[in-house]
């Protein structure tokens, strides 16, 4: 049975926590566990447009959803990383999949569906990555994106390097 995609209900989010912590100590995503809020609340972020989750069958193996970055955590940084607006952007984030099945293709599903939606609201997509040459990093490379600017936020462990906020080549932001 393929691996197919389903928006995020309620009721996912205690295996979504579960496969969070289960991937982290892996994946260093997030970058500190446990979390020094509820973990739910790492999952489901203030201006989430959309959320989907990856399942195998019944089982839930993956998720990533879209954020509106003018609402977002992180949108402040990307204009001062970057000089660029963050009004038409959408970020992709909290793309996780369970540490098993990495290298699998479920990452580039997910990413495949958030980039579907951002594009359907005419958005602009980007993320941001700790790390350009970490597995992460390598991962959107691999697929087109490039680092537009960095950050060092008050949350970064001093041992990580400098986040990485990305676009992909064929996109363009108005300045």
């Amino acid at each position: 049975m393929p691996v197919t995609t389903r928006a995020r209900r309620p009721d996912d989010l205690p295996a979504l926590v579960a496969l969070l912590g289960e991937q982290q100590a892996a994946t260093s995503y997030p970058q500190r566990w446990p979390l020094p809020f509820p973990p739910e609340e790492f999952v489901v972020r203030p201006g989430e447009l959309a959320a989907w989750v990856a399942l195998d069958g019944t089982e839930v193996v993956g998720h990533v959803s879209v954020t509106d970055l003018s609402v977002g955590r992180m949108g402040d940084e990307w204009v001062a990383a970057t000089g660029r607006p963050a009004d038409g952007l959408a970020e992709v984030s909290v793309l996780f999949v369970a540490l098993d099945r990495h290298g699998s293709g479920i990452g580039g599903l997910l990413l495949d569906t958030a980039l579907a939606e951002i594009r359907r609201r005419g958005l602009t997509p980007m993320l941001d990555v700790v790390g350009e040459d970490t597995s992460a990093g390598e991962f959107y490379r691999r697929r087109g994106w490039r680092t537009v600017g960095t950050a060092r936020p008050p949350w970064l462990p001093d041992h990580r390097p400098d986040l990485a906020f990305m676009l992909l080549e064929d996109e363009r932001v108005g300045s």
